[in-house]
């Protein structure tokens, strides 16, 4: 089985505080986009049992052991069907990096999920998937149901809302990454701050939200400085306000006309010589597939 793990963007985040679990309490409107997008196949084999990974692509700070989200994702729900006996091998195809708050490792261990529900045909319903994916994750339950909702919580409670596929984003990737609980810290040690400034909303969140935010944003910018520059340089090349992407490194440029993203692409490459996706909004966080 081969399953297309799609990204998601926050189109605003607001952080409400830290929780007692050391977690944090969001609110965060959050859509999947097409690119970049990773991609796991997994096929039974007769030995050894669990799940063996092989990583492709982009490999950089991705675990290549037990300790990769989607292997553990894989093992939880063998565990949950009784079935950790069964011998799974799983090649893990990157293009969405990590450090880049795209959400790629738990993107992945929904399609680990996914696929692997399908390939050894476990019964469970979308409820255990939804279940085992918030104990290895906190946004993998978004990635299981994929489309566009708000999340709240630490992000496993979900409501959905509509926003239509099809609304072009760009996803421009500086040379830089983050580690999510770094940028965590630092808004716990920066007094939690609540970011000013603010993106007009795509017509695509119309009646959602008038502006999109995103509270990291101050937090990953004090981390990693360099990152106020490459934003100021997007923002130049584009012509349009750039946001961070979750904890970052990557940002989002919302282009209302998917006439214009072609030209805003290639002049975002020009100016800053970085990776740049042009992408689309998507009804769902994984598409299955066979391998």
């Amino acid at each position: 089985m081969r399953a297309t793990a799609y990204a998601k963007l926050n189109l605003t985040l607001r952080v409400l505080g830290r929780r007692p679990d050391g977690f944090h309490d969001l609110e965060a409107l959050t859509v999947s986009v097409s690119d970049p997008h990773d991609v796991v196949e997994v096929e039974a084999v007769p030995h050894p049992g669990g799940i063996t990974l092989d990583v492709a692509g982009e490999t950089g700070d991705v675990p290549t052991g037990p300790e990769n989200i989607a292997v553990r994702a894989g093992e939880a729900l063998l565990v949950r069907a009784g079935r950790s006996g069964h011998g799974v091998r799983m090649t893990l195809r990157k293009k969405i990096p990590a450090g880049a708050g795209l959400g790629g490792g738990s993107a992945d261990a929904a399609a680990a999920l996914v696929a692997i529900q399908r390939l050894l045909e476990v019964e469970i319903d979308d409820s255990g998937l939804l279940e085992i994916g918030a104990s290895v994750g906190s946004d993998v339950p978004f990635c299981l149901n994929g489309g566009a909702a708000w999340m709240r919580g630490r992000g496993e409670v979900l409501e959905p809302v509509a926003v239509p596929g099809g609304s072009p984003v760009v996803v421009a990737l500086p040379p830089l990454r983050l580690v999510t609980r770094t940028v965590y810290e630092a808004w716990d040690e920066l007094g939690g701050p609540r970011s000013t400034r603010e993106v007009p909303a795509p017509a695509a969140a119309g009646g959602i939200v008038e502006s999109c935010v995103n509270d990291l944003e101050p937090a990953a910018e004090h981390v990693e400085p360099r990152l106020v520059e490459f934003r100021q340089a997007l923002e130049d090349a584009a012509g349009v306000p750039a946001l961070l992407a979750g904890s970052g490194s990557a940002y989002v440029v919302m282009i209302e006309s998917a006439d214009r993203v072609a030209s805003v692409v290639r002049k975002i490459r020009r100016a800053l010589k970085v990776p740049v996706a042009s992408s689309q909004t998507v009804t769902r966080g994984v598409r299955l597939g066979t391998g």
